[in-house]
């Protein structure tokens, strides 16, 4: 395999690892994101001349750029390629044959109708990782169909068990959770993926999808199912297998307990002042607390609206158990512990300057990693990264001026 230098300065475990993202708005950018973050070269491919999808999921946006996209494109480098130009096309695959990674989500036979498929990039570069993201992955009844995180979390079961509890209107988890958690596994194959190849030389194709990234978050709901054949349901912030281990509202907001193991459930009866309900048949045992768990709610919840959130807390952290209050993002954000731990960061981009995100949710201690460069600016980068690949300054112009390519500024 070629290689090329970069004026990437990342650091982390991947650096060096160059990785081709040809994707637009979720799962696919976040994917990208992760191994940009843990240090590789990711070059964004966007298409013209709109670019991403999501630098028009506005607002907000700070000084005309789009705050979505900020987020999701950070530490990544960017080209703007008309892949329907025949042009375009023999400049993404140049860009695929000195790749070690390629991710996209198009709809299923996309790539392949463009000419830029698995078998036609794998002929010149047998050792690509070729990663494809999509609503249902590319084989079964619904390979076809397109995907968006809504449809994927109904279908997964997901809508069935988020709510307030049975018959009331289903409700979808509040983050895009099969977008980021398929942008994640797609993540975590393509590392398994690379360190086959690291030790027979041979690339493959890494295939997840939304569908499947809703689905393994039922893993406790599909246990009670398969062991029972009854479909569990919505049951709030109660757990399904564990009690008390839920939200209750407070003097002034609300507090999360874990009181699910027997120790706990004493030590939480006491900080309570309710030791007579350790006698109460009802709840003798957490098989007995879940069986009454509408009684157990009933009764305890009257005892926390009596004190203020923070009060609770520090009598439950002295008791040794587990809470925490219920925050808003904006609390979050200024929580000490994020803080610390370095998720609320700022990058530099090149047009805003310094610029808010998050940080990244993994630490190495011998390799640190994190976010350094904001997001490119529609073809930031296009110059700089066909340069590096060997293209004259004639052939550049010459795929300027057809409308194949685009050199931001």
């Amino acid at each position: 395999m070629n290689s090329f230098s970069s004026t990437n300065s990342q650091s982390g475990p991947l650096t060096g690892l160059k990785v081709l993202e040809a994707t637009h708005v979720m799962a696919g950018p976040t994917c990208g994101l992760m191994l940009a973050d843990m240090g590789a070269d990711v070059i964004k491919v966007e298409k013209l001349p709109e670019g991403d999808d999501t630098r028009r999921a506005v607002p907000p946006q700070i000084q005309g750029e789009s705050a979505a996209f900020m987020m999701m494109n950070r530490n990544k480098r960017g080209i703007g390629l008309n892949l329907k130009h025949k042009s375009g096309k023999k400049v993404f695959k140049h860009l695929a044959t000195n790749s070690d990674i390629l991710i996209e989500n198009f709809r299923k036979g996309s790539m392949d109708r463009l000419g830029l498929g698995y078998e036609q990039l794998n002929a010149e570069n047998p050792g690509l990782i070729y990663c494809s993201l999509s609503g249902f992955g590319q084989t079964g009844p619904y390979a076809d169909q397109g995907g968006f995180d809504l449809i994927a979390q109904g279908m997964s079961g997901l809508m069935s068990i988020t709510g307030e509890g049975p018959g009331r209107s289903p409700v979808k988890v509040g983050a895009p959770m099969t977008d980021i958690t398929a942008g994640i596994l797609a993540a975590m194959g393509i590392l398994a993926a690379y360190i086959h190849r690291q030790k027979t030389g041979q690339g493959q194709v890494v295939d997840t999808s939304l569908f499947e990234a809703g689905i393994i978050h039922t893993y406790w709901q599909s246990a009670i199912y398969l062991a029972t054949g009854i479909s569990p349901t919505a049951m709030g912030s109660s757990h399904p297998l564990m009690a008390p281990y839920q939200a209750f509202e407070t003097e002034d907001g609300w507090i999360n307990i874990g009181a699910a193991n027997q120790n706990n459930w004493e030590r939480l009866l006491n900080v309570l002042n309710a030791s007579h309900l350790a006698k109460d048949k009802r709840f003798l045992n957490n098989a007995s607390r879940m069986t009454n768990l509408n009684d157990l709610v009933e009764i305890l919840s009257p005892y926390f609206l009596t004190k203020t959130t923070q009060t609770w807390l520090d009598q439950l952290k002295q008791a040794g158990i587990p809470s925490g209050p219920v925050l808003s993002i904006a609390s979050m954000h200024a929580d000490p512990q994020v803080r610390s731990r370095k998720m609320v960061t700022e990058v530099q981009h090149s047009r805003l300057g310094s610029v808010k995100t998050l940080g990244m949710p993994v630490k190495f201690s011998l390799t640190p990693a994190s976010p350094a460069r904001g997001a490119p600016i529609l073809g930031e980068h296009t110059l700089e990264i066909l340069k590096e690949h060997g293209y004259s300054q004639n052939e550049i112009k010459r795929l300027e001026s057809e409308g194949t390519i685009l050199i931001g500024s």
